[in-house]
């Protein structure tokens, strides 16, 4: 089969296509011929050095994808070959005291495909049974592979994890990302006030389609935190959605109300940003570290699909064999929404 590996970590010139031998299903796995598979920042991370373990060699890149189920392995009954599915990457062990009780992202044995196991930049991917899906009536295979990571992190982000409520503000930062994007439709779908920041006038206005219904367009974090302010009348926002980091962690700590709830779940600009901890308990606020999210949680995502409440965005489509150049419009931050590969037969 074709895939997108490293053998090695590094830059874009680490990317290789390369033939690979198709995997075979285990006990309780399924093999999916994929069809589309959207790029994350995970793939720059791990391309990076951010991989457990190191490599062995050749590692397919890759988290999100969809296709059409090819074989079952042993002790599998379903779904069907030939079922059109997409993929669930956050996998679990099903076993541990964390599984138990529901929460698969705090499993023991967490991993995420692409990462800790090959992923699905390649013409096939084995997953575990259960963390494939029927693709909901009236999405492609491209939008159904655009959803997975993005969708599940943001939903738990939002539904599980910071809850807005009704008339409520929630400022979302950097918007332009696939988890970002869908944070302000969910955030309008709980009936808050939704207010996107951005470096690019040009996303923002993309957000004010996703249901934002302010926008900030700033240079630096004055500007951020002084906008916010205006606009909410001085108070702040109830909740920041900040998954920037370092960039942007004093601005989120100024722009967010007294009692507010602040959720994070990346760091694309750095992890270690200067703080003031007065503001912590000064202000009283609430940190939601979040990553990924359980079965549930994905299951009830795709509720909200098939309803035709949610969508993904999509930037743009490239060719499984321009993996590199698609990566290279991620580092430059020139996309608004999911950048998606098209796989071949």
């Amino acid at each position: 089969m074709r895939a997108v590996v490293i053998r090695e970590f590094g830059g874009l010139e680490a990317v290789r296509i390369e033939e690979l031998p198709r995997p075979v299903p285990g006990a309780g796995e399924v093999l999916v011929r994929l069809k589309a598979a959207a790029l994350n920042h995970l793939d720059i991370w791990v391309r990076g050095g951010r991989r457990p373990g190191g490599l062995a060699g050749p590692h397919v890149l890759g988290s999100d994808g969809a296709g059409t189920v090819e074989e079952l392995g042993p002790a599998v009954s379903g779904p069907p070959v030939g079922a059109a599915v997409m993929i669930n990457p956050a996998i679990s062990c099903g076993q541990c005291a964390w599984c138990d009780l529901g929460q698969h992202s705090l499993c023991e044995r967490f991993d995420i495909l692409g990462l800790g196991r090959p992923g699905t930049f390649a013409q096939f991917v084995v997953v575990p049974s259960e963390n494939v899906h029927p693709i909901p009536g009236g999405l492609s295979f491209i939008e159904a592979a655009a959803i997975p990571l993005a969708g599940l992190t943001a939903w738990r982000m939002m539904i599980t994890k910071a809850r807005p409520q009704p008339g409520e503000t929630v400022l979302v930062l950097g918007v332009g990302g696939g988890v970002s994007g869908l944070c302000v439709q969910l955030a309008a779908l709980c009936g808050a006030r939704a207010i996107a920041s951005s470096r690019s006038q040009l996303k923002l206005d993309r957000a004010r389609a996703l249901g934002a219904a302010e926008t900030i367009l700033y240079r630096d974090q004055e500007q951020l935190v002084r906008e916010c302010l205006e606009l909410t009348g001085g108070r702040g926002a109830d909740v920041v959605v900040d998954n920037v980091g370092a960039a942007t962690w004093g601005a989120t700590l100024r722009a967010v109300v007294r009692g507010g709830r602040i959720v994070i779940n990346g760091c694309t600009s750095g992890c270690e940003p200067r703080t003031d901890l007065r503001a912590y308990y000064w202000k009283q606020l609430t940190i939601l570290g979040s990553t990924m999210g359980s079965r549930g949680e994905f299951r009830e995502l795709v509720r909200e699909l098939a309803q035709g409440r949610l969508r993904p965005t999509i930037d743009s489509t490239y060719p499984l064999e321009e993996a590199a150049e698609a990566q290279a419009r991620m580092e430059r931050a020139e996309h608004f929404g999911k950048i998606v590969l098209t796989i071949p037969e």
